[in-house]
């Protein structure tokens, strides 16, 4: 395992630590049993990915999640659901989320405008928006907090026809700081109706599927039928490339969703204190080739292929982080400095990675119908990023609202290089610009997908040896995916 994670966990005390780098190591171990060879769409292997994740973007994303502007993400996790009448938010205890008091919060982050990254930019006209504010407040006193909603909706108006998402605005009186450190993404126990709506809704509405043709990927789906899927595939082959890519990046979306839950399973609780790891069982019910009946290599593959869509994205974004009036801004002047310049090495780092998705082989055939077909896939999406309002839990609604701006930002970004090239040196541009909760979700939900390419690796050193042997960690885990056989699944999908 890299030193950069070691460094990460070392804080956790010694036990968490190792349990830790078990937990995502073997489970990233087992995502490798199953998937190889070229990744279809793209001129990209999966042993290439994987090494380069490993040795290049793993251990400094691992730090960059860490600092301060990047653990902090302002989300409205009360919007209402816009499409169905909700069931009511889950009860169960782990799908809560502790939103961060406001006086934990830095005071460059919680003063600054969402598109305001600089402290030049944080002063700029202080006086004027004090004397707006107090306009506003004067005004705003006597609405109500619907009111107050409607006038925001409809002030963002304007900025939204570039974005993939349906943003929240930070603005919002139902918007809260959460520390995304304290509220790792696991499973919570949130299941059933609720959850089978969503997928369900996400699929058979949003991912250009006529209803005559069954979708064979959500896990909480009934039976197949006898053809185990394949009338499917002969349809989605025969799809143009752009909607063969949207219904990957949902499939790979869902499979990081899924890898999550099964690495960090609440495996027992005793007197009220939790127990968890990964969960084998869970994992092999969702991805194992035999009992999804060769679905899970799929939904493995497709998440290598998220990753590199991603991957492309952060390579093309650098020059707008480049330039001088992007400080990412949070009031301490000495980290923020190490922030960026952390930032930028990944960047660099993703520049060099030789294989990348060629994004403009996407919506370059006849002008007019390439510009509709962007739109449709732009709109489906975004109504994808509204349909994350209508996660009963709370805690799978924070990480899917937060995994979705990320790709959709990372869509943005892939469509908009000409604005991206044109941007000034010194000022903001009208043509293209990223909110601080755009930035926060790309690099967070890049990092997630990170934590299952990084492979599992034997100790290196006596004291890590000791460290498992006196757990029984390494072992046992050992043992158990002995016991699974999940080793010797075919490497050939």
């Amino acid at each position: 395992m890299s030193p950069g994670f070691l460094r990460a966990v070392a804080g956790q005390g010694a036990a968490a630590a190792v349990q830790l780098l078990v937990t995502l190591g073997f489970l990233s171990s087992l995502v490798k049993t199953q998937v190889t060879g070229v990744l279809d769409d793209c001129l990209c292997d999966i042993d290439s990915i994987d090494n380069f994740n490993t040795y290049k973007i793993f251990p400094k994303i691992k730090k960059l999640q860490e600092r301060d502007y990047f653990r902090y993400y302002k989300v409205n996790l009360k919007r209402p659901c816009p499409f169905w009448a909700e069931d009511g938010h889950c009860s169960i205890k782990d799908c809560h989320v502790e939103p961060c008091p406001e006086s934990k919060i830095p005071v460059g982050i919680k003063a600054g405008r969402s598109n305001k990254y600089s402290q030049a930019a944080n002063n700029t006209k202080e006086l004027d928006d004090c004397e707006q504010a107090n306009k506003l407040g004067a005004i705003n006193s006597t609405l109500s907090n619907e009111s107050k909603e409607a006038f925001i909706d409809w002030a963002r108006y304007d900025d939204s026809q570039d974005h993939f998402c349906e943003l929240d605005d930070e603005r919002s009186p139902a918007a809260q700081y959460v520390d995304l450190l304290l509220n790792p993404e696991r499973y919570t126990g949130y299941k059933g109706s609720s959850a089978w709506r969503v997928w369900n809704s996400i699929y058979e509405e949003n991912c250009f599927k006529p209803r005559s043709v069954y979708r064979p990927l959500n896990p909480l789906a009934p039976s197949r039928g006898e053809d185990n899927g394949e009338s499917f595939y002969t349809w989605l082959e025969g799809l143009c490339l752009e909607k063969r890519v949207f219904y990957k990046l949902i499939s790979g979306l869902h499979a990081s969703i899924n890898l999550h839950l099964c690495a960090n399973y609440l495996l027992e609780e005793t007197w009220g204190k939790p127990s968890w790891g990964p969960n084998i069982k869970e994992f092999k019910r969702r991805f194992d080739t035999v009992e999804t009946k060769g679905e899970g290599p799929r939904r493995l593959k497709n998440l290598y292929f998220l990753y590199l869509i991603e991957l492309r994205a952060l390579s093309k974004v650098a020059p707008y982080f480049e330039r001088s009036i992007v400080d990412l801004y949070t009031g301490n002047l000495e980290d923020d400095a190490d922030t960026k310049t952390l930032l930028l090495s990944i960047f660099q780092d993703t520049k060099s990675f030789p294989m990348h998705f060629d994004e403009k082989s996407m919506f370059a055939g006849d002008k007019k119908g390439a510009k509709s077909l962007k739109e449709e896939f732009r709109l489906h999406f975004k109504n994808i990023s509204r349909i994350m309002d209508c996660v009963g839990c709370d805690k799978c609604r924070l990480w899917g609202k937060l995994q979705t701006q990320g790709l959709g930002t990372a869509l943005k970004i892939l469509f908009s290089e000409k604005e991206i090239q044109k941007l000034p040196e010194n000022s903001p541009s009208k043509g293209f610009q990223l909110t601080r909760q755009e930035i926060v979700a790309l690099l967070n939900a890049f990092g997630s997908f990170t934590l299952y390419l990084e492979p599992i690796l034997p100790p290196r050193d006596a004291g890590q040896e000791a460290s498992f042997r006196v757990l029984g960690s390494w072992p046992a885990i050992c043992q158990q995916y002995r016991s699974t056989n999940l080793g010797s699944m075919l490497r050939t999908h």
